[in-house]
């Protein structure tokens, strides 16, 4: 199913199956998924109501994507995507969905909702931190206004970081958001300098839709250099898994330090790459090849 779409990048929506229409939180999913569209991304979701039905709706048959899991009540898939033909995977287990939306996920988009969403949020959050997925944007959105992820965050951030039972760095994993433009473009931007990261024998690479000048190197090496195990972060070439040839960084990750490795995709993704193509549309994993 996933076959025909791999060039296309996907957005996440977890939620709640059981926001009204009429919530806020409904309307702001449906707003997320038109955004995300419009940028060039497709929308997955868990196929059943609520914030998921509101992102299938805003998403539309063409660029919606649903993996559906059994239970005895409440899930059903939505109209929406039940629809659309080729879009539908249905799942008997939980743990076998959530290694689909792991790995076929470009970005994460959490709204409010109960333990089932929190399960999600906290699985995902894990492999993240513990670098067993590669880098992708975690967003907490929810309706301007709305206290439930900035209240949740803070006091969960503080307790867990000041009893040192998280690193202080690892507050960077998450990323928060009250409007659909605003979600959008910390996902896109995430995209912005940073293609993807693969593994070449015992290193990290960072693959890239530009190379660095002498200078902007010098500058990760001197604010990053704890997050290299050994030597330095080094430039070089490196083929994607479409085989085109790409600009990359080099290093060996201490993979104690993902938060340390997601504020350096943040300030990577703030430089100019002077000279270079106009950066290729966010939600397409490929791009023309660099002009000479």
């Amino acid at each position: 199913m996933f076959a025909p779409h791999r060039l296309t990048r996907k957005v996440s929506v977890f939620g709640s199956a059981r926001t009204a229409p009429n919530d806020p939180a409904y309307r702001l999913a449906q707003e997320l998924a038109v955004e995300a569209v419009q940028q060039g991304f497709e929308v997955m979701t868990g196929a059943g109501g609520g914030i998921m039905e509101a992102a299938n709706s805003g998403a539309g048959c063409d660029n919606s994507i649903g993996l559906n899991v059994e239970l005895p009540f409440e899930q059903h898939a939505n109209r929406y995507v039940n629809a659309c033909e080729g879009r539908l995977l249905h799942f008997r287990y939980f743990f076998t969905r959530k290694l689909f939306f792991l790995r076929e996920s470009d970005a994460l988009v959490v709204m409010p909702g109960g333990f089932g969403t929190f399960d999600e949020l906290f699985e995902s959050l894990t492999l993240i931190q513990t670098g067993r997925t590669t880098p992708i944007p975690l967003v907490m959105l929810a309706p301007p206004g709305d206290p439930f992820w900035p209240n949740w965050l803070g006091e969960m951030q503080q307790a867990l970081a000041s009893r040192g039972l998280i690193s202080p760095e690892d507050t960077t994993l998450l990323k928060q958001a009250s409007s659909a433009a605003e979600a959008m473009a910390i996902i896109s931007h995430f995209y912005r300098v940073f293609h993807g990261a693969q593994y070449a024998q015992d290193c990290l690479e960072l693959l890239l839709h530009g190379a660095l000048s002498d200078q902007q190197l010098h500058q990760l090496n001197s604010r990053f250099g704890a997050l290299v195990d050994e030597g330095n972060i080094s430039q070089g070439e490196s083929c994607d898994n479409r085989g085109i040839l790409r600009p990359c960084l080099r290093f060996q990750l201490d993979r104690r330090r993902i938060g340390l490795l997601y504020q350096l995709l943040d300030q990577l993704n703030d430089l100019p790459l002077e000279g270079q193509p106009a950066i290729e549309q966010p939600g397409q994993r490929v791009s023309p090849a660099p002009q000479p």
